[in-house]
C-alpha cells in the first residue's frame, strides 16, 4: 500500500535498515516538497519488495551505462506528471535515483539523476560522476548528478 511523504514532518518510517535514514527520509521528503510546490501532486512511496517491477524498470535504464547497484531498494515511487513518468528508488545505502521519462515530443527529455544522502560516500558503481552539492532544509547537503538516457524504455 502506498504512503504519502510528509514532507513538513520527516519520518523514517520505511528505510529504518539504513545507516542514513534521517538523512535519507530528508532527502525523501525534498522531493516531496518539490512535486507539491511544482505541480501540486501528492509524492508516495511502495515498498520496494512490492514494486519489483518498477525497481527492474530502474536497473534496466541503469545498465545503459552498465551500473549495477549493490544495495538493496527499500521504496520506490513512480507516477506521471504533465506528460513526464517519473521513477524513484530509495536505496538502503542512503542513494536515491530518479529517471525522468519525457513519454512524448519530438526529442524527449530523459535522464537519470542520482543523489546521495548528506554523509554518505560516493558509492564505487557511481564513482565516475562529478557530483554538484545543494542545501536542503530537509536533507542537509544533498550531492547530485544525472546522465542523459539514450535508449527507448517502458515501464
Amino acid at each position: 500500500m502506498a504512503k504519502i511523504v510528509n514532507f513538513v514532518t520527516v519520518s523514517t518510517e520505511g528505510l529504518e535498515s539504513s545507516p542514513f535514514a534521517l538523512a535519507l527520509a530528508g532527502l525523501r521528503a525534498n522531493e516531496a516538497r518539490y512535486f507539491h510546490n511544482k505541480y501540486g501532486h501528492v509524492f508516495s512511496v511502495t515498498p520496494a519488495s512490492k514494486s519489483k517491477k518498477t525497481v527492474a524498470y530502474v536497473s534496466r535504464v541503469l545498465l545503459e551505462r552498465n551500473i549495477v547497484i549493490d544495495s538493496p531498494p527499500l521504496q520506490v515511487s513512480s507516477f506521471e506528471v504533465e506528460g513526464v513518468r517519473w521513477t524513484y528508488v530509495f536505496y538502503e545505502s542512503g542513494l536515491s535515483i530518479n529517471v525522468l521519462y519525457q513519454l512524448e515530443g519530438p526529442s524527449p527529455k530523459r535522464a537519470v539523476g542520482f543523489k546521495l544522502s548528506d554523509g554518505m560516500e560516493i558509492p564505487p558503481e557511481l564513482s565516475a560522476f562529478k557530483f554538484a552539492r545543494q542545501k536542503s532544509k530537509l536533507a542537509g547537503t544533498i550531492r547530485g548528478s544525472y546522465f542523459v538516457v539514450k535508449g527507448e524504455y517502458s515501464l
